[in-house]
């Protein structure tokens, strides 16, 4: 993907690494089906042959926490080319996070911004892909329709 909306507790602090970047995390949803693979894996082909091609274990460490729905009453802006480090702070309103996102020249891709509309419309789908190539010129995924 390139862009997407994650829902969050009002307090959420994303974890930074000790240089005080973000510390990348997949999706919290995706960290009990990873992990059932993986154990399929090593219960059918053995050790070696699973981390051969998984490598290690899922760590939930490296994944976003899951809360109930009425705990995650906020939203933020995620990139997700990586596993994913926030590019927003939380609000309760898509109408909020995308003014935020538009006001402050938020990167949809590269060093491409959005309009509040374009914001508005990705946070309503939920997400958008990174990139796309339309008529032969490289635009966000944010500012498709």
């Amino acid at each position: 993907m390139g862009r997407e909306v994650r829902r969050v507790t009002k307090d959420w602090q994303h974890p930074k690494r000790p240089d005080g970047s973000f510390k990348p995390l997949h999706d919290g949803g995706t960290y009990a089906a990873n992990a059932e693979d993986w154990l399929k894996s090593l219960a059918e082909k053995g050790l070696q042959e699973t981390i051969d091609y998984w490598g290690r274990p899922p760590n939930r460490q490296d994944y976003m926490p899951v809360w109930a729905d009425a705990e995650a009453d906020h939203i933020m802006m995620y990139e997700d080319t990586s596993e994913g480090t926030p590019i927003s702070p939380a609000f309760k309103t898509p109408e909020e996070l995308a003014r935020w996102l538009a006001d402050n020249g938020a990167s949809a891709f590269a060093d491409c911004t959005a309009s509040y509309e374009h914001w508005l419309n990705t946070i309503n789908r939920g997400g958008a892909v990174s990139c796309a190539i339309v008529g032969g010129e490289i635009d966000s995924g944010v500012s498709l329709k």
